[in-house]
């Protein structure tokens, strides 16, 4: 794997739900970020420090408060884009014919704008992963904003995250704002039909390793 398909993998599994197998996958994480030079890796290094020693239970508890009773702070990427319209399913199509050209068939009941999905798809298939990451980029920072103002350790994995993409971050809120409302470039030849996407949001699953 290159530098920044770690990060992107390493970020993917911190966004997971911390079930049962955290206490597991912790440590692989950090060791997988061990000796990895560039801001990116001291930051996310930083956070599996921060959250190290935080018990299982209450990580848990922090991550469903955090990411799943906000709208302001979900994972779902074309929520900030789209929000709750009809124009939101194509985006949801767009991800997933993206996965399926590429041979990546994510589990069924994650909604494929998932971010831990979209990291893992960007480790595995860097060019066209990263691509799609970069015309989210709105969605991103404006993730990470609202999780640095909920004063969330979270906020480091989405500002390592933000660091691997080409390009001038927003300069603010307002900025980010503006580039949400524009979108992601749209796409709509070849599609594939729209099948088997859930209606909602679930919560994350177990990481799969």
């Amino acid at each position: 794997m290159t530098y920044t398909a770690v990060l992107h993998q390493a970020a993917s599994l911190l966004l997971q739900h911390p079930g049962a197998r955290w206490a597991e996958r912790l440590p692989l994480i950090r060791a997988s970020l061990t000796g990895l030079p560039g801001d990116e890796a001291d930051i996310l290094r930083r956070f599996c420090d921060s959250v190290a020693d935080t018990p299982q239970l209450d990580l848990s508890a922090r991550y469903i408060v955090t990411f799943d009773r906000s709208r302001r702070r979900t994972l779902h990427l074309t929520y900030y884009t789209d929000g709750d319209t009809r124009r939101r399913g194509e985006s949801l199509l767009r991800w997933q014919h993206l996965y399926r050209e590429h041979g990546w068939y994510p589990p069924a009941d994650e909604l494929p704008d998932f971010l831990p999905l979209a990291l893992e798809f960007a480790a595995r298939c860097p060019v066209p992963g990263i691509r799609a990451l970069t015309e989210h980029r709105a969605a991103l920072e404006l993730l990470r904003m609202a999780l640095t103002d909920h004063r969330s350790p979270y906020a480091d994995v989405l500002g390592a995250v933000c660091g691997t993409l080409p390009g001038a971050a927003p300069a603010d809120r307002a900025a980010a704002l503006r580039m949400a409302r524009t979108g992601p470039p749209v796409e709509t030849v070849g599609l594939l039909p729209f099948a088997d996407l859930p209606t909602g949001t679930t919560r994350p699953q177990e990481a799969r390793r």
